[in-house]
């Protein structure tokens, strides 16, 4: 371990406190909803009368989480990259406390919005916007569909089989720390990952892609910049879910699943519907509309209503307001595609092995490469198999930037299609 710098060892301090001053804030699972509510929802929908979810939350405060909180960034250097990025982390957690005490309210959306931001933002290093993406992929997967008339791959493997795969898969990975991959017969996802623990719904068929997705989305990155965030000797927040680096740890998961192979188009087509959906509501769409939004899309009843749940998770179910997470996806991936291509180009694809060293954004990445440089901030504990294998990560990187220079629509003078 490299001993820390006189200098450094205030924001080792402060550090430690943003950790241990946070550890209540558990944004996600205080937003679920109980399995109970869709139970009542597809019984009064098959039977012809549908009617809004009912949800309730008990009240929360975290006065003296954010009055901690208030006092950490009033008092931590900002002019320092290590302070600058405890600062905003900092900020992050204050945010979500305030959002948590505002469940069940329309005051969720603009705690929401500062999060995570909204459909319509513009993409990293473009002038197109998340929804123009989102409605890029539906039309695309629609016409594939109607071409090809493709189905959603065959759904052959229970709960139980893949909860025996993947444990055997991420040991061979990760292979001094233990992850439990465990079946929650309450969870509304299909899945959920921490650091140590990944939960499956039970009684749920999965497909070999959702096999794959899991392994290097869940695991190999959610979980692996956990425990690596948890494995530095003196900033262990770089192991915290801070939602400021939701958009790069869901950017980087839907990465990892595109060069690994592990991504279909129908997996695409459900990031881009929730986008829709969420500006669907927050133009006032209510549950029911944003439900038949996503069963006419070609989802199963209970599929479309887990997808409505992400969208109104916190929020009225009424209309007019949304939790906009799910916007960070596309956005996420174009900004670390971009970043990998950047690094590529400039000689500089060690930055992106830092990207696993915890979760961080990329903006983060690039203030602390010095840290990691010299040190103070340790490499990546485990890395994902793709990674190790940076020659074929580089010729698909190398390919992408060249291909970005074509224009599919100079095509049509070189090519003659048959009718």
């Amino acid at each position: 371990m490299t001993d820390l710098a006189p200098e450094l060892e205030p924001f080792a301090r402060w550090d430690a406190r943003l950790v241990a001053m946070v550890q209540d804030i558990k944004l996600l699972s205080s937003l679920s909803w109980p399995r109970e509510v869709q139970t009542a929802f597809l019984e009064g929908w098959r039977a012809g009368q549908p009617r809004l979810p009912e949800v309730s939350y008990a009240p929360q405060s975290h006065a003296g989480t954010l009055r901690s909180l208030d006092a950490l960034m009033a008092e931590v250097d900002r002019s320092h990259p290590l302070g600058s990025y405890l600062y905003n982390t900092a900020r992050s957690y204050h945010d979500a406390a305030r959002l948590l005490e505002a469940r069940g309210t329309p005051a969720v959306t603009a705690r929401s919005l500062s999060l995570y931001g909204k459909p319509g933002d513009t993409l990293a290093g473009g002038t197109v916007h998340n929804i123009d993406a989102a409605r890029h992929f539906i039309d695309v997967t629609a016409a594939y569909e109607q071409e090809y008339s493709l189905h959603e791959a065959d759904y052959c493997l229970s709960a139980e089989v893949l909860q025996q795969e993947l444990s055997e898969r991420i040991g061979k990975v990760i292979d001094r720390h233990h992850i439990d991959v465990v079946i929650d017969e309450h969870l509304a996802s299909k899945a959920a990952a921490g650091a140590t623990r990944i939960r499956l719904r039970a009684g749920t068929p999965f497909s070999e892609y959702d096999l794959n997705q899991l392994l290097e989305h869940e695991a190999f990155v959610h979980s692996l910049t956990a425990l690596n965030g948890r494995e530095q000797p003196h900033f262990t927040s770089l192991s915290l879910g801070a939602p400021r680096t939701t958009g790069t740890q869901e950017g980087l998961a839907t990465f990892a699943e595109l060069v690994t192979g592990a991504v279909d188009i129908r997996r695409l087509q459900r990031i881009a519907l929730r986008i829709i959906a969420i500006d669907m509501a927050l133009r006032g769409a209510d549950f029911i509309e944003v439900f038949r939004y996503f069963l006419a899309a070609g989802q199963s009843e209970v599929e479309s209503f887990n997808s409505a749940m992400r969208v109104f998770r916190g929020a009225p179910v009424t209309g007019g307001s949304a939790f906009t997470k799910d916007t960070v996806y596309l956005h996420g991936l174009m900004e670390v595609h971009t970043f990998f291509r950047w690094a590529l180009q400039h000689n500089r694809l060690r930055l992106c092995r830092f990207l696993f060293a915890g979760r961080m954004t990329v903006s983060d990445v690039i203030e602390l490469a010095p840290l990691f440089e010299d040190g103070s901030i340790a490499p990546a504990f485990y890395l994902p198999p793709w990674m190790l294998r940076t020659n074929g990560l580089a010729a698909y990187l190398a390919f992408s930037v060249f291909a970005n220079r074509i224009r599919i629509a100079g095509l049509g003078a070189d090519y003659r299609f048959a009718d």
